[in-house]
């Protein structure tokens, strides 16, 4: 099996798992959109949306074949493709219409969820500028990601024309992993712009959990190849830089929000959708034989009982900071330690010390945006994920899930740059599986039996050090 056979059996790997767990927002619900674009990317004025139909003449991105001689030009092809999470995106509006989003708009008393602006924010591009051709029933179309067209739709195709001069014209530059985070998160995470934003309800509705991994998402939705045009234009994409920027910002936008009064505060409760949904989710024992049915988990110094703060990224960026930024790392663990101890005490505290790590977070991002991330590296942290230090950790399905996801990421990471042979890396595919497969079913979650497969998939992957 050659380096092409791994990443396509990870893609269907990782594809099973979104699906089966329902983890998946894009793949089962949500589009994607970037509500207030970075200002370095925003077009003069906010922009015009064109729609998608301005982008699908056959000389540009709409041919049948990948023959294009710069980009692949069948890019809308594989954005509509019905049969994998590649096509998720254009089926985020007609998605409203299944019986599913007809319940969940019932139950919330929201009308016809197609004209619900509490979930036009991410099942369609709320432009507030369109063109004639734009149409909402497109979903989460090209501008959706790459940012309104009309300041640089004729530029960018123009003989001369440079990615540094379409950004500057108002294209979103999504080569630079934290402007990709933050548009990603918009609608994986939540913005605090309408209808970008799942709360509690809208989960007790019946909405899909909401779930994120940059480098994950980047694959499964990735329509264009990284030949050499590509890296004289862009750069090539490191991958363990985007998983370990992507969780950097997933937690930042997660305390951001946090610390919003708006979202924080459901009225006499917090805003649940921000806790780790296990810790309440449990079985109810009331028989004299009662078991217990958590573990307690030694970086959330919170009363026994208590809800915890979902803190997948704050673990896996725990894994990533001891190896890139070690002179970081007890600053970020105490800080980390001190906002789930003031989750026990008020919301004021609470929010002075999500700021002070939100914080630290934000210069992690900042440090992991240009770190190397070599071979030695990658190695290291997919060690240190299962290592003594981390995984007592894995208390819970989330962060178990992130932990998983992130040991596979990592490993293809070493294969896309070519620090590990494809065929040597497919060869451990079944030991990854077996840690999948530990997550696989939330309602059935063993954190013992998952730590066992993680270390086992983890020790299998030494061997290819």
């Amino acid at each position: 099996m050659g380096d092409r056979g791994f990443t396509e059996n990870r893609v269907v790997a990782l594809a099973t798992l979104l699906l089966l767990a329902a983890m998946a927002a894009f793949a089962l619900a949500l589009g994607l959109w970037p509500a207030t674009p970075p200002a370095t990317a925003a077009a003069p004025g906010g922009g015009t949306f064109l729609g998608v139909a301005s982008c699908s003449g056959s000389t540009c991105h709409g041919r049948q074949e990948a023959d294009g001689r710069i980009v692949r030009q069948d890019e809308l092809m594989r954005w509509q493709e019905p049969s994998t999470p590649g096509g998720a995106h254009s089926r985020a509006f007609s998605i409203l219409s299944n019986a599913r989003s007809r319940a969940i708009a019932g139950r919330l008393g929201i009308g016809d969820a197609t004209a619900s602006a509490t979930c036009l924010g991410c099942h369609s591009a709320p432009a507030a500028s369109r063109g004639p051709r734009f149409q909402a029933a497109d979903g989460v179309g090209c501008e959706s990601c790459h940012g309104a067209a009309s300041g640089w739709i004729s530029a960018h195709y123009a003989v001369g024309a440079n990615h540094k001069r379409n950004v500057a014209l108002g294209m979103t530059a999504l080569d630079d992993p934290r402007t990709r985070a933050s548009v990603c998160l918009d609608c994986h995470f939540g913005s605090a712009d309408q209808g970008q934003f799942v709360n509690h309800r809208i989960m007790a509705a019946g909405h899909p959990r909401i779930s994120f991994e940059l480098d994950l998402f980047s694959t499964l939705q990735q329509h264009h190849d990284e030949d050499g045009d590509y890296a004289l234009r862009k750069g090539r994409t490191n991958n363990v830089r985007f998983w370990a920027v992507g969780q950097a910002m997933a937690l930042e936008r997660a305390l951001n929000l946090y610390a919003n009064p708006r979202l924080g505060q459901e009225g006499v409760f917090p805003e649940f959708y921000f806790f780790d949904c296990h810790t309440c989710h449990r079985r109810i024992q009331d028989g004299d034989e009662a078991i217990r049915t958590g573990i307690r988990n030694p970086a959330r110094p919170i009363p026994e009982g208590m809800p915890a703060f979902n803190d997948e990224s704050m673990i896996m960026l725990s894994a990533a900071i001891r190896v890139a930024a070690p002179g970081m790392a007890s600053r970020f663990d105490a800080d980390s330690r001190a906002f789930h101890a003031g989750l026990a005490q008020d919301r004021a505290t609470a929010v002075a010390a999500a700021a002070k790590l939100r914080a630290s977070t934000t210069a992690l991002a900042a440090t992991f945006s240009s770190a190397g991330f070599g071979r030695d590296q990658t190695f290291a942290i997919i060690e240190t994920i299962a290592s003594e230090a981390i995984s007592p950790r894995f208390t819970d399905y989330e962060g178990s899930v992130q932990a998983v996801m992130a040991v596979d990421t990592l490993l293809n990471a070493l294969v896309n740059a070519g620090q590990v042979n494809g065929g040597a890396a497919g060869s451990i595919r079944a030991d990854i599986n077996r840690a999948y497969a530990a997550v696989r079913d939330p309602n059935d979650y063993r954190p013992l039996e998952f730590r066992r497969a993680l270390g086992g998939a983890v020790r299998t992957i030494r061997t290819l050090r």
